[in-house]
């Protein structure tokens, strides 16, 4: 059996060890939904989640023996992941967020006003601002 942190180093679900270690202080693993340290003995059949970058991947143990950095195709072989797929964008609300070009700095009043006129908030009309 291995620890959680150089399991999670091993199967690559992190870049390093400090970072898994770093992962499971902070909150950002669960083992069988409880919060645990990053020296916890993993087995097979636990149920793993990692949280990282507003993203969940639920993974399986099933070989809980890795605690050195293998190869992509053998870490796959050491969980199975659970994470359950993403819905499909919408496709009616494709290009309806508004998005600033980087760098062009905060909206101008007049933007700001075309922007609440175009939300619906009440009682603003663009005609009435001029241009």
């Amino acid at each position: 059996m291995a620890r959680l942190d150089s399991w999670l180093w091993a199967v690559r679900l992190y870049k390093t060890r400090s970072a898994a270690t770093a992962g499971v202080r902070g909150g950002h693993v669960k083992v069988n939904d409880e919060a645990v340290k990053p020296a916890a003995e993993i087995k097979p059949g636990d149920i793993v989640r990692v949280w990282r970058d507003d993203d969940v991947r639920i993974v399986e143990v099933v070989d809980p023996s890795l605690t050195k950095r293998v190869g992509a195709s053998l870490a796959v072989k050491a969980y199975v992941d659970r994470t359950p797929e993403k819905p499909p964008p919408i496709p009616a609300m494709a290009g309806r967020i508004a998005v600033r070009e980087r760098g062009t700095g905060r909206p101008t009043k007049k933007e700001r006003r075309a922007l609440e006129a175009l939300r619906g908030f009440p009682g603003l009309d663009q005609s009435t601002y001029g241009d």
